[in-house]
C-alpha cells in the first residue's frame, strides 16, 4: 500500500485522535480562562455552517477581536464557548447547547458537530463568549436518507480573489432559496492581483511569507468581507480545495515555482490548518500535519448522492512544463506525450477506487460529483495543427479522465453530472465516454461555474476554446458569477448567474443562460 493510499483511509482516525491529542495538551497545559470579558466585538468573523447530515450539522465561529492581528487579539489560554441551537430565530425553542474550548492552537476557532437533530429541517444557532453573542446563523439538516424528496437547490461557486471584486455574489446568494451551498475551491487567494485587475487591495497585505500567521490573517480578512459573511449565516455550505489556499498551482507534494519538497509540505500544512480553523469542517476531518481527508460524499434522501473530491492532495506533478514545447507561462503545452502516461492521476488511486465504488453503490437519482476544475475538453486547436493543453487541468491527465468516465459509463451508474469550477466561466457541456472522439457515446453533463470574482480569459480565447471543442455548449467568461442549480426527480436545472467584470459593490445579478438535464438523457439542454 502507498503512503498517500495509507494515510488516505486512516486520514478520519488521524484526525479524530490528533485534535483529541490537541485538546488534551493544550487543556493540560493552559489552564481554561474563565470570566474571560473583551470590550470589543469578538465575533468579527461571523458564524458559519456545514456538512449538512440527516441528524447532525456542522456550526463554526471564531474568536478574534482584532482580527488582522495573528493571534486575533486574543489571550492564549482555552476560552470557553457557549453554543445554541433552536427551531426559532429568537431561540424560545432551544433544542441543543453546549460548550466548547476554542484553542490558541486552533486561532480559538469552534467547531462543533451538533447531532440529534431532526432530519430536514431548519434550525438556527448562536454563539456566546466574552458577555457577547454572535449573530444568529440559519441552517438546516439533510433529509432522510430514505425519503423521496421533490427538491434540492444549490449554489455553486469558486474562485474570489479579493482584489479583483467585490463579493456580491454572496450577497446575491444570501437572498436566494437555496438548500447548501457548494463551493469548489480558491476561497482565498494567496496572490496578488496585478494593477490593471486591482479593484481593491488585500487588506492582510501580501503573502510573500507563507506562514501559519499570515494565512490566518488573509483568511480573518476575507472573512471581514460582510457578503461573504452573511452567505455563509444563511445556508449551510459544502466546500472543497483548489490550489490558492495553499500555493498556486501546487501539485500533491510539488511546487511549479521552484520550492523544495519540504518547503511545500510546510506551507500546505499551514495553509490546511489556516483553512480548517476558517471554515465549517466537522472536527472528525481536521488536518494531520501536511494531510486532510477532504473527498466526502453526501445524501439528499432519495433524490441525490453528492460527492465531494479533492483533485489536489494527490495529484501528479505536471507534465513538460520546462521543456520548449510549452509556454504562456509554462501552462499550455503541445505534443507533450507525457501527459498520457496511464500512472499520471488527478485524484490518487485510493480516491478513484472509493468514487468507482461508491458511484456504483449508489441509490440516489442524481449522482453529482463536485470538484474544482472543467473536467470536459477544454483545449486550443490551431488550424491543421494538433490541439494545444492547460498543463493544469484534466486535458493533461487524459488517463485519469478516462478511468473515471469508464466508472460512469457503467450499467448502475446513471444520470451523472459534474459541478465545476477554477476556470473562471459558466459552461454547459457534453462528457463523453472518450472525449476525443466525437462518436463516442455521451455518457454524462457537466455545469461549470464562473469565479465569485476572479477575471477570465478573454471571449476571443474563449471563442477559440469553444470552436476547439464541440461539446462545449456554452462557453461564456466575460462576466462572473455563480450557478443555480435545481434538482427534481425529472429533471436538473442550471441557471448561470452573471454580472459585469469587475464585480463591483453595487453589482447586480441577471440570469445569463439556462439549462435542463432531463432524467435518463446524458447531456444538456438550453431552455
Amino acid at each position: 500500500m502507498q503512503r498517500r493510499d495509507f494515510l488516505r483511509l486512516t486520514g478520519p482516525l488521524a484526525a479524530a485522535l490528533a485534535w483529541r491529542q490537541l485538546f488534551a495538551v493544550t487543556t493540560a497545559a493552559q489552564p481554561v480562562l474563565q470570566g474571560w470579558t473583551e470590550s470589543d466585538e469578538v465575533f468579527t468573523l461571523g458564524v458559519a455552517s456545514g456538512e449538512p447530515l440527516p441528524t447532525s450539522v456542522v456550526i463554526w465561529t471564531r474568536l478574534a477581536p482584532k482580527p488582522l492581528q495573528p493571534d486575533g487579539g486574543m489571550p492564549s489560554q482555552p476560552v470557553p464557548v457557549r453554543w445554541e441551537v433552536a427551531h426559532d430565530p429568537r431561540f424560545a425553542s432551544i433544542v441543543r447547547q453546549g460548550e466548547s474550548l476554542a484553542l490558541p492552537g486552533r486561532a480559538h476557532s469552534v467547531h462543533v458537530e451538533v447531532d440529534g437533530l431532526e432530519s430536514d429541517r431548519t434550525y438556527h444557532y448562536r454563539f456566546i463568549a466574552a458577555g457577547q453573542a454572535s449573530s444568529v446563523g440559519r441552517t438546516r439538516t439533510a433529509p432522510d436518507p430514505e425519503a423521496r424528496v421533490q427538491r434540492l437547490r444549490l449554489a455553486l461557486g469558486s474562485c474570489q480573489h479579493y482584489e479583483q471584486g467585490y463579493f456580491t455574489a454572496h450577497r446575491d446568494i444570501a437572498r436566494s432559496d437555496v438548500d447548501a451551498v457548494v463551493f469548489v475551491g480558491d476561497y482565498i487567494y494567496e496572490t496578488d492581483a496585478v494593477n490593471s485587475a486591482r479593484m481593491r487591495r488585500h487588506v492582510s497585505g501580501l503573502m510573500d511569507e507563507l506562514s501559519l500567521e499570515r494565512f490566518r490573517v488573509h483568511h480573518a480578512s476575507y472573512k471581514l468581507d460582510a457578503d461573504l459573511r452573511a452567505c455563509h449565516e444563511a445556508h449551510p455550505w459544502l466546500l472543497t480545495w483548489d490550489d490558492h489556499e495553499v500555493r498556486n498551482d501546487y501539485d500533491g507534494d510539488h511546487d511549479n515555482f521552484g520550492m523544495s519538497v519540504e518547503e511545500l509540505l510546510q506551507v500546505r500544512t499551514r495553509g490546511y490548518q489556516a483553512y480548517f480553523e476558517h471554515l465549517p469542517i466537522s472536527p472528525r476531518r481536521a488536518p494531520v500535519g501536511a494531510n486532510a481527508q477532504m473527498h466526502t460524499r453526501y445524501s439528499w434522501g432519495r433524490l441525490a448522492d453528492i460527492w465531494l473530491l479533492d483533485t489536489r492532495q494527490y495529484r501528479s506533478e505536471q507534465a513538460c512544463t520546462s521543456l520548449p514545447n510549452s509556454f504562456w507561462r509554462d501552462k499550455m503545452l503541445w505534443r507533450c506525450d507525457a501527459t498520457g502516461a496511464p500512472e499520471r492521476t488527478m485524484l490518487g488511486q485510493g480516491q478513484e477506487h472509493w468514487l468507482g465504488q461508491s458511484l456504483a453503490a449508489s441509490r440516489g437519482a442524481w449522482r453529482i460529483i463536485a470538484q474544482s476544475t472543467q473536467m470536459s475538453p477544454g483545449t486550443f486547436k490551431p488550424p491543421g495543427a494538433e490541439a494545444m493543453l492547460y498543463s493544469d487541468g484534466w486535458d493533461a491527465f487524459p488517463a485519469a479522465r478516462e478511468r473515471l468516465m469508464t466508472a460512469i459509463a457503467q450499467p448502475r451508474v446513471p444520470d451523472v453530472v459534474v459541478l465545476s469550477g477554477d476556470v473562471h466561466r459558466h459552461v454547459a457541456a457534453n462528457l463523453r465516454l472518450n472525449p476525443r472522439d466525437p462518436q463516442s457515446a455521451i455518457i454524462a453533463s457537466e455545469f461549470v461555474a464562473s469565479s465569485i470574482s476572479s477575471k477570465g480569459l478573454s471571449e476571443f480565447l474563449h471563442g477559440w476554446m469553444k470552436a476547439s471543442n464541440p461539446d462545449l455548449l456554452y462557453l461564456r467568461g466575460d462576466e462572473r458569477g455563480y450557478a443555480l442549480i435545481d434538482v427534481t426527480p425529472e429533471q436538473m436545472r442550471c441557471d448561470f448567474r452573471a454580472t459585469a467584470h469587475p464585480v463591483r459593490a453595487d453589482a447586480r445579478f441577471h440570469t445569463q443562460a439556462s439549462y435542463v438535464v432531463e432524467r435518463g438523457v446524458a447531456g444538456p439542454k438550453r431552455v
